[in-house]
């Protein structure tokens, strides 16, 4: 029986990563040519239809490409570095609730799980820019440490408030409290703030500052090549997928969109001793619904249409991404972090303090907060 279960615990991991590997590689082929429609040029159009295998080839590329490492480089830390970011890039998807119920681990600490595991990747990269014995590589991975700290922070704060609005660290009661309005109306200005941190938190243009080719080569990974280089890069768009995922559950309603499980609810037959499920909505009513309907097909249904809700919403903001690439330049390093402290972390923190003082007035705190 123990054999069996660790079986089935490796194939349960193998579902769920080797879609997010896919769509890491066709999110660098969709950056790649979107940028190319942005700038009028055509961008990877020879390797299969519409260049859709270019990524394929890049991987096998670098895969075949013999591996030079540096003579006076700690191999043990030059090679962990990678491993470790792109783990830790990968974690977060366990906690993700693709539908009701649908999360490989339903933690109701998920939110917390997120930010540590998103804040452990900065030691992959620190490790690898110090092991390396390089400069550049040093001043690469010091770059991008102190700015991944200091936009953590925004981050956690930002989630902060909608811990306050939805009153549960839980994904999936997150997402289940926008029911009515999403996030996004009531913390607009919060959304704004969390989109630049997210953008700075994954190293994205203009916020590269780690890896600034105009200064210091490719930063934390310039002695990285070939196979270890190909962790670096995949931990990096897994992480842009990752944190649009997590912005479409805490902002954009997750799976869910204009109560679509309440119109299918209307055209479902119940029996007869069921019917009270009609009288009074819960997602704990709900999620019974579901069994009672498994041998009839109707869940497989309703979880196809909740995964391309969250998908939709989620390659939305990775075109929001490339788009913020194309369109600003790279800033300074010490601009990158006079704006972190002296403008968005003030403004948060006006708004941790404005927000909560909004609820109680009217006295619309969520129960398990106000009961605390």
């Amino acid at each position: 029986m123990l054999y069996i279960n660790n079986i089935i615990s490796v194939l349960e991991v193998l579902i769920l990563v080797v879609p997010v590997l896919l769509t890491v590689a066709f999110v660098t082929i969709a950056e790649r040519k979107t940028m190319a429609s942005m700038q009028r040029r055509l961008g990877p159009n020879l390797v299969g239809y519409y260049g859709l295998l270019q990524p394929f080839a890049d991987a096998l590329k670098l895969l075949i490409k013999e591996f030079i490492s540096p003579t006076q480089a700690n191999l043990v830390l030059f090679f962990l570095g990678p491993i470790i970011t792109l783990i830790f890039a990968l974690y977060g998807y366990a906690m993700i609730p693709y539908g009701p119920g649908l999360a490989m681990y339903d933690f109701n600490l998920g939110i917390l799980y997120m930010l540590a595991v998103s804040s452990l990747a900065t030691y992959g990269i620190l490790l690898a820019g110090w092991s390396a014995n390089s400069k550049y590589a040093f001043l690469g991975s010091l770059r991008s440490t102190a700015q991944l700290i200091s936009y953590e922070l925004i981050l956690s704060s930002a989630i902060l408030l909608i811990v306050l609005l939805s009153g549960s660290f839980n994904l999936t009661v997150i997402i289940e409290s926008q029911k009515s309005v999403w996030f996004l109306i009531p913390l607009f200005p919060i959304f704004g703030i969390f989109f630049i941190a997210a953008v700075a938190e994954t190293n994205r243009a203009p916020f590269d500052l780690a890896e600034a080719e105009s200064e210091l080569v490719s930063g934390f990974m310039t002695e990285h090549a070939a196979v270890i280089f190909v962790f670096f890069f995949l931990a990096e768009y897994a992480s842009i997928i990752l944190i649009c995922i997590l912005i479409t559950i805490v902002f954009l309603g997750g799976y869910d969109l204009f109560n679509i499980d309440k119109m299918l609810l209307e055209y479902i037959t119940l029996p007869q001793d069921h019917s009270y499920y009609l009288l009074e909505y819960s997602t704990a009513h709900y999620k019974e619904l579901l069994s009672l309907r498994t041998n009839e097909g109707f869940p497989g249904i309703q979880n196809l249409f909740y995964g391309l809700i969250i998908a939709t919403k989620s390659c939305s903001l990775v075109f929001a991404f490339i788009w913020v690439r194309a369109s600003y330049p790279r800033i300074r390093f010490d601009e990158l972090m006079t704006y972190c402290w002296t403008i968005l972390l003030p403004l948060v923190i006006g708004f941790i303090i404005m927000i909560p003082c909004i609820l109680y007035s009217f006295d619309i705190l969520p129960t398990n907060v106000s009961l605390l």
